[in-house]
């Protein structure tokens, strides 16, 4: 008698924002679940691993809840975030930063050759909190696979991946559904879905269409034809701005011969970059090649700046110069940043918190302020969302949030590290518009980190590639 193919199946299931009529997830298939920011499709992955409970509707298991794997930024999230906390106790020795990465893999698989083509090899006794955040995703999907899950959920698994790792991704996850495994990915760009992809469905205004059985290319313009077209609106910039023309120093930021090192490991080896007011600069890289921490040199988040010859706004790091005054021209999106904001406040106040540099508000915030931050509310279309709380928000819509906060500033620089992350494709262009509008408007310099080619836009005056260094 053959085996039930079932893995996952639902059946009539509501929760607060979503409605999933049927589903059915069946061993060695490769779905695409394609939703844009607040669709309701973040809910998905809760409901399969049963962090929410349909409030009406069924849903079976017919495997072991242990053999179903997440990877999201909310858990990459909720690790993060458990290291800290481990750090902060008596647990491990004052030398220790928490977890290394060997010690989240079967310790029988560390000589497995996917952790090589993953390029994770030189990673092993890094600990957790020193990987960036596409290192971070591939720990993920190596720890999913090498535990053989055999359901594995993705939500946006391509975002901070190089194209080399992304390639790498989708032949892995190809052998995995060969294998007889499935592969849900959760995905918000159409340009994402790999060809591997069989099965398709859609999520929008909470409803979760799956369409019929048929060949690929019919159901993709199944697909094609659910999706809402959205015209995307680039509402007007606020006026309140500094005037470029009254920066006076030749280069906005200038590194010399730089170089970091973190526990004998060297991250950046000789990097020089000098950027001119409104030379807009793109930074690539394959994943762990330092493209964070050379924006840290300039942010002064990476405190190596002080023992190296960096300048920002004319100012020499470590000359006494003041660090709010150099913050204060200054508007941050990161990955870091983003990780870092846990404390609980209302998404208006996430926005005002960009006057001070601060996470969360610890200030009185005048009325023009609160004006201006409402004001990108709107421009990123979470005006709606003004007095939610930021962490009920999905991770892309959370993003938003943080890119107005950035804004508020009007800053003369504006470092924008893969900011479109977790984004939809609607919301990535209106923040590559928002780009394209800030060099009209010539009162910001921009600085962006990305892996997306069709974000290498021809406003960049400055490419630099950085290489992984062994």
């Amino acid at each position: 008698m053959a085996s039930d193919p079932r893995l996952v199946q639902l059946t009539g299931c509501e929760c607060a924002e979503l409605s999933i009529p049927q589903w059915q997830v069946n061993a060695g298939e490769g779905w695409c679940v394609f939703g844009r920011n607040g669709s309701g499709k973040q809910l998905i992955d809760q409901l399969l691993v049963g962090d929410i409970l349909p409030r009406r509707g069924e849903i079976e298991r017919f495997l072991d809840p242990a053999q179903i794997a997440l990877v999201s930024f909310e858990r990459q999230q909720a690790t993060y975030e458990e290291e800290w906390r481990l750090a902060a106790t008596d647990i491990i020795p004052e030398d220790e930063w928490g977890t290394r990465v060997a010690e989240f893999l079967p310790p029988a698989r560390l000589d497995d050759p996917l952790i090589d083509a993953l390029n994770m090899r030189h990673r092993l006794q890094a600990f957790y909190r020193e990987l960036s955040t596409g290192e971070s995703r591939k720990l993920m999907v190596l720890k999913a696979l090498l535990e053989e899950a055999r359901l594995l959920i993705c939500d946006n698994p391509f975002d901070s991946l190089d194209q080399g790792t992304v390639a790498a991704l989708n032949e892995t996850f190809s052998r995995a559904v060969d294998a007889g495994a499935s592969v849900v990915l959760l995905l918000s760009n159409r340009t994402d879905i790999p060809d591997w992809v069989t099965q398709f469905a859609a999520v929008e205004g909470g409803l979760m269409t799956v369409f019929s059985p048929g060949a690929p290319e019919q159901q993709r313009a199944a697909l094609e034809r659910a999706v809402s077209e959205q015209t995307i609106l680039q509402p007007g910039i606020p006026e309140d701005s500094i005037a470029l023309e009254s920066y006076t120093a030749p280069h906005i930021a200038e590194l010399n011969h730089c170089v970091v090192e973190y526990g004998g490991r060297r991250v950046l080896d000789d990097v020089t970059l000098h950027i001119a007011p409104l030379q807009h600069t793109l930074v690539t890289g394959e994943n762990g090649a330092g493209k964070s921490t050379l924006l840290g040199l300039i942010t002064g988040d990476c405190l190596q700046c002080f023992s190296n010859d960096v300048s920002v706004f004319g100012h020499r790091r470590g000359s006494g110069e003041s660090v709010w005054e150099i913050k204060r021209h200054l508007g941050l999106v990161s990955n870091d940043l983003h990780r870092r904001y846990t404390v609980r406040c209302d998404v208006l106040s996430v926005v005002c918190s960009g006057f001070f540099d601060s996470i969360g508000v610890y200030d009185v915030v005048s009325e023009m302020q609160i004006r201006i931050a409402k004001e990108w509310l709107v421009a990123v279309d979470m005006a709606d969302k003004a007095s939610a709380m930021f962490q009920s928000l999905s991770y892309g819509e959370q993003r938003l949030v943080l890119i107005a906060r950035a804004m508020v500033k009007s800053p003369l620089l504006l470092v924008l590290d893969e900011p479109t992350q977790g984004l939809d494709e609607i919301n990535r262009e209106r923040i590559l518009g928002f780009m394209s509008a800030i060099e009209a408007r010539q009162h910001s310099t921009l600085l962006f980190v990305s892996h997306r080619e069709d974000e290498f836009l021809p406003l960049f005056k400055q490419h630099v590639h950085l290489r992984l260094s062994l």
